[in-house]
């Protein structure tokens, strides 16, 4: 029945886009990010299902959808340079089998990235962007969200749908990006014109938030406790009552506590305590590889060159009874472990080069969003409004995305593409409508320059005062 409903669901998107070609482009979005081949054991499981709607939105933007309005941006630039980049140091992997593996789902993410801004005309579709972009993770994040609060949740055994541990259905990957869209769930909630804001909306956009919530709680994932602090603290830069909302934070935590699992305060206290986690000590021991790695290999080895990885370490417990302490510490040797880091993710495989323009690229996506958010937060028109609010949701995204890719590979992670992509589109539409304003302007008080201009023949007598040298 579930593969029944997922095949209808997808048919009935394809066929509407024979009418709005656009939709294509949100189709794949949704395909991209819930994988509902995955889910499905049918019909779906045997068609290319992702390659499939990737050609629809291409194929329908280059044939049907007007391209007036297409501009390339900056950012578009460094992804196209990021792509090719990435081909070349494909080329000469140092796991050249492994890496091309790696490279047939990466491409394609770079490529759409660039490819969305283009399609991204109107507020409506931006915004039908980011509404289906919630939504599909919604799918993912609310399943995840209903087992944890029904006890179902662990490190490594919540399971999202089906047993499957890659792209979102990763603890730690989802985590981060449940935290990330919760900017862009409240922005949709207060501006939002696909779904007008009324109390039906407001009361699922608080649930989905709290579903949010709840993923670091179920995965166990200590990246997400991480990325939602540091959104807390984030949000409170722009927020108008913050010390209201701080304390209402506060008062949360305090209440949440007691009904926490067990297993889940004593993973968070591993933060703390790194040293006696062999996962944090994992981390660092990779860490420390890459960084000799890529002194001595300063253009990167390619994907996955982390197989190559060795690391050796001590895990340090510390036991107290009464008056005596006891350290012991525990050898462990591991190899071929990942990078656990999108910063290191990029050094190893890409080497500096890469690093450089994947961190610019983000860089400028958070410079890009506070431009927008300062010019535009004092224009409050019914077509301006929305404008602000949601240059912070993007930004804030970004943020919690660069905070989590600290402790998780996601640099090349399908759904941040499309935040920058988006990002992209919401830049170059601003500033083709935002140049088009002072015109609009200008002509207004032409026409009353026009309107109060004298009789022709005072006119004439008072260019003729003005000659003379004398007062009119």
């Amino acid at each position: 029945m579930i593969d029944l409903a997922l095949s209808g669901f997808l048919l009935g998107f394809l066929l509407l886009g024979l009418k709005r070609p656009f939709l294509w482009v949100l189709c794949y979005l949704y395909v991209d990010i819930v994988s509902p081949q995955v889910i499905s054991w049918g019909i779906l499981a045997h068609f290319p299902v992702s390659l499939m709607a990737f050609a629809a939105a291409f194929l329908g933007w280059v044939l049907f959808d007007d391209k007036r309005d297409s501009r390339i941006t900056g950012r578009q630039i460094l992804l196209a340079l990021l792509l090719f980049y990435c081909a070349v140091s494909t080329l000469r992997a140092v796991y050249p089998v492994e890496a091309q593996e790696k490279w047939a789902w990466v491409w394609k993410a770079l490529v759409f990235a660039i490819f969305l801004p283009f399609t991204l005309r109107t507020r409506l579709r931006i915004e039908a962007v980011a509404l289906v972009m919630v939504l599909s993770a919604a799918a993912l994040i609310v399943d995840g969200g209903l087992k944890t609060a029904l006890g179902g949740s662990g490190y490594g055994t919540l399971r999202i749908f089906v047993d499957n541990n890659t792209g979102l259905y990763e603890g730690s990957i989802l985590s981060c990006v449940a935290i990330a869209i919760i900017p862009i769930i409240l922005w949709l909630a207060k501006y939002g014109t696909v779904f007008p804001p009324d109390w039906r909306v407001r009361v699922f956009a608080a649930a989905l938030i709290f579903a949010c919530a709840l993923i670091p709680v179920g995965t166990q994932a200590r990246t997400g406790l991480v990325c939602l602090g540091v959104l807390c603290l984030f949000y409170l830069r722009t927020a108008r009552h913050k010390v209201l909302i701080a304390g209402g934070m506060a008062l949360a935590v305090m209440v949440a506590l007691p009904f926490l699992p067990a297993s889940f305060l004593a993973r968070m206290g591993t933060i703390e305590n790194h040293q006696s986690d062999q996962s944090a000590g994992t981390r660092l021991g990779v860490w420390s590889w890459t960084w000799d790695y890529a002194k001595h290999n300063p253009l990167g080895g390619g994907f996955v060159v982390s197989m190559a990885s060795r690391v050796a370490y001590d895990t340090v417990s510390v036991q107290t009874v009464g008056n005596s302490t006891t350290v012991t510490r525990t050898p462990v040797v591991e190899q071929g472990r990942a990078f656990h880091s999108s910063y290191f993710e990029m050094l190893g495989e890409q080497g500096f080069p890469g690093f450089f323009l994947w961190i610019l690229l983000q860089l400028t996506g958070l410079v890009q969003m506070e431009m927008i958010r300062r010019r535009w937060r004092k224009r409050t028109g019914a077509d301006e409004a929305w404008v602000a609010p949601l240059a912070i949701a993007l930004q804030l995204a970004q943020v919690v995305y660069l905070i989590g890719s600290l402790f998780v590979g996601i640099a090349f992670q399908p759904f941040i593409l499309m935040l920058i992509g988006l990002q992209c589109g919401f830049w170059s539409y601003l500033k083709r409508i935002d140049t088009t304003v002072p015109e609009r302007h200008l002509k207004a008080p032409e026409m009353r320059v026009q309107a109060a201009t004298p009789p022709r023949g005072a006119a004439g007598r008072h260019r003729r005062r003005i000659g003379t040298g004398r007062a009119p």
